[in-house]
């Protein structure tokens, strides 16, 4: 004898809904910032097409990084979609759990090149950048390996409290590794301010990669630890206001990180007078640029 048990909530309008109902949002949700990235995504490549001679490698890495993440909330949104519909995500769930690996190793890459000032400000990576990317790819396989174990199984298996605690150890050391290119650069332009008479620019540089370093921090704080409290405290009905709010946290991440690094011919951080290379240079004395 075959029995088949189906669990879910009835609208109002009697239709069935088989996401619970802290969850049934998140269709409409992910298509909202899907939308917005395809958006983003135009404008990037029209800003890439109206400023040729600065495009960069790393440019083009930030927009297959938009169209992954657009392709990614695409999945969500439908996988999502499927299951409040039917029960089951006809196959949305393998797409948006390829989209989702390929979207965060771009992610990470895209941070640690910028980091390194791969591209832009040097053609080529050191050892040690060469190092920490082939550290954070491989963990981040292991990563989503655990992703897709968490997200398809449950409790009710062996391992599953092991595989989570191996994604939040492989995601912490992940966000620890992809901060040491960034320190390096800064450092490494601190060093060259005292030798190549150069301080007003070094000092721009300075100020760009500090920038960076602030974002980069407080999106990781954000989307690890206050995502994380928002899941805990948040009421079982208002369960998809962690997902808006990791949504809204990573638009706003994406938004400066690519205008702070947008392909622009005249970059206000590198046009600098004789008055601002003389404060510059009384400015690299002190010790204000050390992490």
């Amino acid at each position: 004898m075959n029995v088949r048990t189906e669990i879910y909530n009835l609208d109002r309008d009697s239709s069935k809904d088989y996401l619970s109902a802290g969850l049934t949002q998140l269709p409409s949700l992910y298509t909202f910032f899907s939308i917005l990235y395809l958006a983003f995504l135009g404008y990037w490549i029209y800003v890439c097409f109206t400023n040729k001679r600065s495009v960069h490698r790393i440019h083009l890495l930030m927009a297959g990084l938009l169209l992954f993440k657009a392709l990614n909330l695409i999945c969500a949104a439908e996988d999502k979609h499927y299951v409040k519909v039917t029960g089951t995500p006809h196959g949305w769930d393998v797409l948006f759990y390829i989209f989702q690996f390929i979207r965060v190793v771009l992610l990470f890459t895209v941070i640690v090149l910028i980091g390194t000032g791969w591209s832009f400000l040097k053609p080529f990576l050191q050892e040690r950048e060469k190092k920490v990317l082939m550290i954070v790819i491989p963990l981040q396989v292991l990563a989503n390996i655990a992703s897709v174990v968490i997200g398809e199984t449950g409790p009710f298996i062996k391992d599953w409290v092991t595989w989570n605690q191996v994604f939040l150890l492989v995601d912490i050391i992940c966000c620890c590794a992809i901060i040491f290119p960034i320190v390096w650069s800064i450092r490494s332009l601190r060093e060259t301010s005292k030798t190549d008479g150069k301080a007003a620019r070094n000092l721009a540089k300075l100020t760009l990669f500090r920038q960076f370093y602030i974002v980069v921090i407080g999106y990781l704080y954000f989307t690890r630890i206050v995502v994380f409290a928002l899941r805990t405290i948040a009421a079982y009905k208002y369960q998809w206001v962690s997902n808006a709010a990791e949504e809204t946290a990573s638009l706003a991440f994406y938004l400066v990180i690519f205008y702070m690094f947008r392909p622009v011919e005249r970059n206000e951080y590198f046009i600098l007078d004789e008055e601002e290379e003389e404060a510059a240079e009384l400015a690299l004395r002190d010790e204000e640029f050390e992490l």
